[in-house]
């Protein structure tokens, strides 16, 4: 792979690496607001959505990280 290219990829990945440290900023400020929720509310389908929402979050977190992983492979 060329000079360019390689350059190219590595402005991706600190694109990437800055999109996923916001995601990671979002999925604490969830996970924050779904720990304070009463016990209640938590068991409930507001809880039940919440706690889907994150899952989803660090589901996208993890894959994520596995792309720039594989960016990395290809340096």
């Amino acid at each position: 792979m060329n000079k360019a290219r390689r350059k190219e990829i590595s402005k991706c990945q600190d694109d990437l690496n800055a999109i996923l440290d916001r995601l990671q900023c979002v999925l604490d400020e969830e996970q924050e607001a779904y720990d304070n929720l009463p016990e209640g509310i938590q068991m409930g389908e507001r809880g039940d959505a919440m706690q889907e929402c994150i899952d989803n979050l660090d589901n996208a977190i993890s894959d994520l990280q596995t792309a720039i992983d594989d960016l990395d492979e290809i340096e």
